[in-house]
């Protein structure tokens, strides 16, 4: 009697283990790795959220990702690593249950992990991410004697703030002597490109699958390249392929690039396929507002934005009414010119798509609050719309909305350009490059001007007189006319 009732429990206590002994509580289902400029984005799709460790060894470099009772179930051996700072990734078991993945690295990295809940879209998920030291975010950063006439040009405005202030903490100009004058700068107009969404954030989805993404990193590019072959401007990309960037980095990449101009390109999406056309969007007022409340909360940012760039306007030991002042001071200035320039890139976008709104909308995105940087976001289309999910993935659709979105940049630049620009002494001096000359720019080549231009290599460089590949910046070219 108690022999059978113990082998009634022996089996009661076997079915209840069970199901148990076979879940694997960490069981990676699959692997995905994005390439930066300056990081490495590896994630790690889980069956349930389990504990991780991370730790570097040296000699040779390498990084350990331990997991607690888990099983490797992904492809390893199809895992892209190109672009990345893995040579190689390999996996094995740890201490019996638990799993060991190691890549092997060709460059020094700062790791860090953290865990993020399922969403939408994705289960648990274990991310680490790979920062190089050192390494600019973007591929072409801006260059040092360009990034330092911006900055004279930031502390220039920021004095003649505190100036229209009443002259409260206005600094006054040391005596020098007499100097001969020096050449005008001439610098590029800087306009930072941010395609939406990137890497595991793959954005709104239209009917056929199009991942937003994709599309308005295709239309960034197009930007890029309009904003390139026009001289006086030079494209800075927040994103140039598939990884993501997280929302005030954005600008902050911006800011540290000294961008003119900051424009996030989208593409909306609805819970109905009837929505359609374009839209415009600035920052809200309130949004502005609250913004100027969150950046005197830091001081990092107080000082940059308001100290100005060589201390001598330093606020430090001003009331906080006067910081608050100057700082609003800013935002209005920077969102009054946000609304000018959405204006004339709305009404040029007209002429391409359908508009869903007729004016310039205004809302709190995170993206658009830089105080010292004219920002727009731009929705493309609604991709949740069969009929602009197509166009939005046409190449000749998506260069007609890039020209769109630059013609109002342009027009707007053109009348009202920063002092220190090319554009302003062209202006000045009743001066501008002909069409056919194009002024080459650092990492331009001869077969890539070339072809920006539809024209051949060869003709190029007979007719600039060139017997080889070599040219500088500054250098203008003359294109032939095909």
């Amino acid at each position: 009697m108690r022999l059978a009732a113990l082998h009634r429990l022996l089996a009661l206590g076997v079915l209840a283990l069970a199901p148990v002994a076979g879940v694997q509580a960490g069981e990676v289902e699959n692997l995905r790795l994005w390439a930066a400029p300056d990081h490495a984005r590896l994630v790690f799709d889980l069956a349930s959220p389990t504990r991780a460790e991370v730790f570097s060894l040296d000699n040779p470099r390498r990084l350990v990702i331990d997991l607690d009772d888990s099983r490797m179930r992904a492809d390893l051996a199809g895992l892209d690593l190109t672009g990345s700072a893995i040579s190689r990734i390999r996996s094995g078991v740890r201490d019996g249950s638990g799993l060991r993945v190691v890549l092997d690295l060709e460059r020094e990295v700062d790791p860090r992990h953290f865990a993020l809940a399922p969403n939408d879209q994705y289960g648990h998920r274990l991310v680490v991410d790979l920062e190089y030291p050192g390494e600019s975010a973007v591929e072409d950063p801006i260059d040092p004697i360009e990034a330092m006439i911006r900055e004279q040009e930031i502390a220039a405005r920021r004095a003649q703030a505190q100036a229209d202030l009443g002259g409260a903490a206005a600094v006054p100009e040391p005596e020098t002597p007499l100097q001969r004058a020096q050449p005008h700068p001439r610098r590029d107009i800087i306009i930072a490109i941010d395609a939406g969404h990137g890497g595991e954030d793959p954005g709104a989805i239209g009917p056929a699958g199009t991942r937003e993404k994709d599309v308005v990193l295709q239309i960034a590019k197009h930007l890029q390249q309009r904003v390139n072959a026009t001289e006086g401007f030079r494209a800075v990309m927040i994103r140039d392929s598939d990884y993501y960037v997280g929302l005030r980095q954005r600008t902050r990449i911006a800011r540290e690039q000294k961008a003119d101009f900051f424009v996030s390109i989208h593409a909306d999406a609805f819970n109905s396929p009837r929505p359609n056309g374009s839209s415009v969007y600035a920052l809200s007022q309130r949004g502005a507002t609250s913004e100027t409340a969150q950046w005197l909360a830091e001081s990092e940012n107080e000082a940059d934005l308001i100290g100005g760039v060589d201390g001598n306007l330093s606020l430090k030991d001003k009331d906080e009414v006067l910081r608050g002042v100057l700082l609003d001071l800013t935002m209005t200035a920077t969102l009054n010119d946000s609304l000018a320039i959405g204006g004339q890139v709305l009404d040029r976008m007209g002429r391409v798509n359908r508009l869903h709104k007729s004016r310039v909308e205004q809302a709190g995105f995170v993206v658009l609050k830089s105080p010292d940087i004219p920002s727009l976001l731009v929705e493309t289309g609604f991709i949740s719309n069969p009929e602009e999910e197509r166009r939005l993935r046409d190449s000749g659709h998506q260069q007609r909305m890039a020209q769109a979105i630059f013609s109002g940049l342009e027009e707007h630049f053109r009348t009202n350009p920063p002092p220190a620009s090319l554009l302003a002494w062209q202006r000045d001096n009743g001066r501008r490059t002909a069409g056919n000359e194009y002024r080459i720019r650092p990492g331009d080549t001869l077969s890539e001007i070339a072809a920006r231009h539809d024209v051949p290599v060869g003709r190029l460089k007979q007719a600039n007189e060139l017997n080889g590949d070599v040219i500088r910046v500054g250098q203008v070219l003359r294109i032939p006319r095909s």
